[in-house]
């Protein structure tokens, strides 16, 4: 299974190019906004999303990303040879909170009461059929939700359905709008995610002194598919697990995150030694940094070299995974390895910066509320 188009909606702006150009810059996609903090008469640092889209494609900000990824990755595969024409074609849509904006508009603003039109956007099977309409799909459609590994989980289900027979082809969208100041007050709370201080101050992964991550927004769309000759990368294997310790925290032992490599290496029939590159999950957080020295650590005797790309595009929770699968994906073709800027003293093999694509496959790990570990393993066309 290749990754043959990709799609993105994120804080640098829509489409891949305006990602991909944001990473190669340096400079975080957050910037300080009006209207968060306690009291909502402070500015927070976030990546979200600016407005725009189709406007055929709905009221809401959260139904037109769901659509303009999807298009745009769409047109993508189609442009690389792909053809839809006779296959059977799903879609996997990861999802942690839906359309948070347009629901607290529904009760705040509307006061629950809406026409039936405008009431069935909030549905989370209404961005999913817009685009099984507009394209003609006929295969299984789906939301998952995972947390902060939905993406990863989505590309892995959509792994599955091809090797049941379900589907040819599989377009795997993950989105989530949900940096409000509702939304973000909370995980400042928990202490997971910082409002006050720039990314670089605030999220420094396997780095000293980092704090948490800045929250972002992002929608993001793969098609999946062996139909064609110049994909961008190929997805060998995965693997995913729980915790069942905490709905919030990470279980210290870290047996299940190592089980969840070690299981996507044997799914992809490879060693720890033929990893070249890591890419992290990445957010800053003690519990996720000391988790993830022990993955490479105690799995790969810290012998790939490391990635973390939340500094940059911010953590955009159930799409953090695919965004940055759609960044390696991208690095794949282009022969350039995003990571953000070392900051402080961390992990030796931190890259600092772009640099030269390593050859040989690549693991993306990620993790997410709930005890869920995912992680996948790709490697160039």
């Amino acid at each position: 299974m290749s990754i043959a188009g990709v799609g993105v909606v994120s804080g640098y702006g829509w489409g891949r190019e305006a990602l991909w150009q944001g990473l190669l810059g340096g400079k975080p996609a957050a910037r300080l906004y009006p209207g968060y903090g306690p009291d909502r008469d402070q500015h927070a640092w976030v990546g979200r999303i600016p407005d725009g889209g189709d406007p055929a494609h709905g009221r809401s900000l959260f139904g037109r990303a769901v659509a303009g990824s999807a298009v745009e990755a769409i047109a993508d595969a189609r442009s690389r040879g792909w053809r839809p024409e006779g296959r059977t074609v799903g879609l996997v849509h990861a999802i942690t909170l839906g359309d948070v904006a347009d629901w607290r508009d529904f009760y705040l603003v509307d006061h629950a009461h809406r026409r039936s039109r405008d009431y069935l956007g909030l549905l989370p099977s209404t961005p999913v059929s817009v685009v099984m309409q507009e394209h003609g799909f006929h295969g299984p459609a789906m939301n998952v939700s995972a947390a902060c590994s939905s993406g990863t989980v989505a590309l892995l289900t959509a792994q599955l359905w091809r090797a049941a027979g379900l589907a040819d082809d599989v377009l795997v969208v993950s989105t989530d709008i949900s940096a409000t100041p509702d939304m973000l007050e909370h995980f400042v709370r928990m202490g997971a995610a910082v409002a006050d201080a720039d990314p670089f101050t605030a999220c420094r992964p396997l780095q000293a002194d980092s704090r948490g991550f800045v929250m972002a927004e992002a929608s993001v769309a793969l098609l999946l598919t062996d139909a064609v000759e110049t994909p961008y990368a190929r997805v060998l294997g995965g693997a995913m697990t729980n915790d069942a310790f905490h709905v919030v925290s990470v279980d210290p032992s870290h047996t299940q995150v190592l089980a969840c490599a070690r299981g996507a290496l044997a799914a992809a029939g490879l060693d720890a030694a033929d990893i070249a590159l890591v890419n992290l999950h990445g957010t800053g957080t003690r519990q996720c940094d000391a988790a993830e020295r022990d993955v490479l650590g105690t799995v790969f005797a810290d012998g790939p070299l490391v990635t973390a790309l939340k500094p940059l595009v911010g953590h955009c929770q159930g799409a953090s995974a695919a965004v940055e699968i759609a960044t390696l994906a991208l690095s794949c073709e282009r022969g350039v390895a995003i990571s953000a800027p070392v900051v402080a003293p961390g992990h030796p093999r931190l890259l600092d910066g772009p640099a030269p694509m390593p050859v040989g496959p690549i693991m993306k790990l990620s993790m997410g509320m709930g005890g869920n570990n995912a992680a996948v393993v790709l490697t160039g066309p």
